[in-house]
């Protein structure tokens, strides 16, 4: 048991997170009320604002994997918007899972499958996402209408697009996969990967080729959080990880629930005993993992 003192500061530090929390702004949207015609695939878009005077002035677009809703993200956006960031999760045509490429003797199966969920793009005979629902276009006819809606948005727009500099692409396992090729497209402020990406040709025996590809942002703007036991094969997502990142295979650090992060790699593994291993790393006993992923992905 910790001494009196060191429980006193700890119980004093999860009031303060808490307060913060509950002064967090949330607000739901329709994609429809974003643009005529676009529909809703599972639930509305999500909206954080920091609480004010805690701004730092940059925003987090969070993307479920398959089949997530982005109304389900509300404790994760708002643990963000506590530190400080403006926090998205876009609700968008993520109904194929991302391994229906594992197997396929395309070696541009991966790549097609990304190209055409990001924007629209008809490359893909696995999903069928035209331009208007592409995720791109969705994220930036969100950020235009809430930076309409409220001047506090306006920094992450001009002139009707999005200031990439100010953005954090995040995503869980299909998500992951997205927000690394949303930095290889755009340059970001930092790229945040959670259990994925799953992007491993099993036929070649090698990441989809994407992910090797020279990116816009920064590669040590690059980081992950996985699960050691998950489900979708964590040897080939260390893998995904290190093509995307250009990182050796071997700079990861293993990570604990509640325990502060000391190292200064950009793979975070857990070995935590859970029945979901592939959610597990959205779960809020690892806030200190996400602190650590998203200071050295920003530079902050």
């Amino acid at each position: 048991m910790l001494p009196t003192k060191p429980r006193l500061l700890i119980a004093a530090a999860l009031l303060c997170s808490a307060v913060t929390q509950a002064q967090v702004k949330f607000r739901t949207i329709e994609p429809a009320a974003t643009q005529q015609g676009l529909k809703t695939v599972h639930s509305p878009h999500l909206a954080a604002e920091p609480a004010a005077g805690n701004n730092r002035h940059q925003l987090i677009v969070m993307i479920p994997g398959t089949g997530g809703r982005a109304t389900d993200f509300r404790t994760f956006d708002s643990s963000f918007a506590a530190m400080g960031y403006y926090v998205v999760t876009p609700d968008y045509v993520n109904t194929v899972i991302t391994t229906v490429c594992s197997k396929s003797e395309d070696s541009t199966c991966f790549d097609h499958f990304r190209q055409e969920i990001m924007f629209g793009t008809p490359v893909s005979d696995k999903v069928e996402v035209d331009s208007a629902n592409s995720l791109v276009n969705r994220f930036t006819k969100l950020l235009v209408y809430l930076a309409a809606q409220d001047r506090g948005w306006s920094e992450f727009v001009r002139n009707g697009q999005v200031r990439w500099d100010k953005i954090i692409a995040a995503g869980h396992s299909q998500g992951a996969g997205h927000a690394a090729y949303f930095g290889k497209q755009f340059r970001l402020r930092g790229v945040l990967m959670f259990s994925g990406p799953q992007d491993y040709l099993q036929y070649f025996n090698a990441p989809a080729h994407w992910q090797q590809e020279r990116g816009r942002t920064p590669v040590n703007r690059y980081y992950a959080f996985l699960h050691a036991a998950d489900p979708f094969n964590y040897q080939y997502q260390v893998q995904d990880v290190s093509a995307v990142s250009h990182r050796a295979v071997t700079d990861t650090t293993m990570v604990q629930p509640g325990m502060p992060v000391h190292s200064r790699n950009s793979i975070l593994v857990t070995d935590v005993d859970r029945k979901d291993k592939h959610g597990s790393t959205l779960g809020t006993d690892f806030i200190a993992v996400w602190k650590y992923m998203i200071s050295g992905a920003t530079g902050n």
